[in-house]
C-alpha cells in the first residue's frame, strides 16, 4: 500500500493538494487524528480495493503527537507499506494574506493570540513534520495551477520513476529560498543593473540575457555546473530522491540569476531531465 501523509501550514495549499491527489487516484481523508491512522490503514490495506493508494491530511487540528505518527509509519513500512510525508510550506506574509482572504479563523488564533502569532506558533509546532518530510513544496510563489502541475509530476504515473527538478532564481536581499537543496551564487558575473538601458528589464529579456552571457565567466560557470549535475543527479535518484530544488541567486533576483536559471534549465532538459523553471523575485524591486 502507498500511504501518503499530507501536512503543512494552514493556507499553504493542502485543499488543492487533496483535489489533485484524488484525481491521480489516491483515497484522501482530511483532518485525520494521528492515532487513528494505523487502524484505518490496516483496514484499507486488507480491503478488496484494487488501488492501494491512500492519503491522510494531518495538520495541527489532528493532534500534535508527531512522535506517535512517526512510530506508526515505521511500523507500517516494516509491514510492507510505502509511507511518505508531503509538507506544504509558505512564507508567513503570504499565509497571513491567504488566511485573511479566506475569512476563516486560523486554528490556533484563540484567546486573542492574533493571526501573526498563530502562524508563528503553528510553524514551530509543525517543524518536526517538516524535518521528516520526503517532499517539501513551498507554495509562496506558486499559483494553484503551478502547484497542481508540480504534484502531477511528483505523484502521477509519469513522475513516479523520475526526479522532478525545480530551478528557482532569487535575490539574496529577499533571503535564500528555504526549500532549496542546492544554492549557487552568481553575483560574480557582470551586473546589468548598472547599464541604464537594462536596469529596468529582467533576465527574461534577450538583451539582459545576452549581456550576462557576454561575460566569459558565465559560459565557464554553466559548463562546470552542468558537469556537476550530470554527475550528481543519477546518484540522487539512485538514493531515492524524487525532487530537487536548485536555487540560483544574485543581489536582487532580477537580472543575473534569472538569466543563468534560464540557461541552466535548458542545459538540464538537454540532459533529459524533467525541469520546472521559477523566478521568485524577478518582478520585485
Amino acid at each position: 500500500m502507498d500511504c501518503l501523509i499530507i501536512s503543512g501550514l494552514s493556507g499553504a495549499g493542502k485543499s488543492v493538494t487533496v483535489d489533485v491527489l484524488e484525481d491521480i487516484g489516491y483515497y484522501c481523508i482530511d483532518n485525520m487524528p494521528v492515532k487513528l491512522i494505523p487502524q484505518f490503514a490496516e483496514l484499507f490495506g486488507s480491503s478488496a480495493e484494487k488501488n492501494k493508494k491512500v492519503a491522510f491530511v494531518v495538520d495541527i487540528r489532528g493532534g500534535r503527537d508527531h512522535s506517535y505518527l512517526f512510530r506508526a509509519l515505521e511500523d507500517m513500512e516494516r509491514a510492507g507499506s510505502r509511507c511518505r510525508i508531503l509538507f506544504l510550506d509558505c512564507s508567513d506574509e503570504v499565509l497571513i494574506n491567504r488566511q485573511k482572504a479566506s475569512r476563516r479563523r486560523h486554528p490556533l488564533d484563540v484567546d486573542g493570540l492574533g493571526l501573526a502569532a498563530a502562524v508563528a506558533q503553528e510553524r514551530e509546532l509543525m517543524e518536526p513534520m517538516r524535518r521528516r518530510a520526503a517532499f517539501v513544496i513551498d507554495t509562496t510563489a506558486l499559483s494553484a495551477a503551478g502547484l497542481k502541475s508540480h504534484l502531477h509530476r511528483l505523484f502521477g504515473e509519469e513522475g513516479s520513476a523520475a526526479m522532478v527538478i525545480t530551478v528557482c532564481s532569487f535575490g539574496y536581499k529577499y533571503g535564500i529560498p528555504h526549500e532549496a537543496d542546492l544554492v549557487f551564487d552568481v553575483r560574480f558575473l557582470k551586473n546589468p543593473y548598472y547599464v541604464p538601458e537594462l536596469k529596468e528589464q529582467t533576465g527574461l529579456s534577450d538583451a539582459v540575457y545576452d549581456y550576462v552571457f557576454s561575460d566569459p565567466n558565465a559560459e565557464v560557470f554553466i559548463g562546470k555546473l552542468r558537469d556537476l549535475l550530470a554527475f550528481t543527479l543519477p546518484l540522487y535518484l539512485a538514493e531515492g530522491k524524487t525532487s530537487l530544488v536548485i536555487a540560483v541567486g544574485c543581489t536582487g533576483g532580477r537580472h543575473r540569476s534569472v538569466s543563468v536559471s534560464r540557461r541552466l534549465c535548458k542545459e538540464l532538459r538537454g540532459l533529459g531531465q524533467n525541469v520546472t523553471l521559477r523566478h521568485r523575485d524577478a518582478e520585485k524591486g
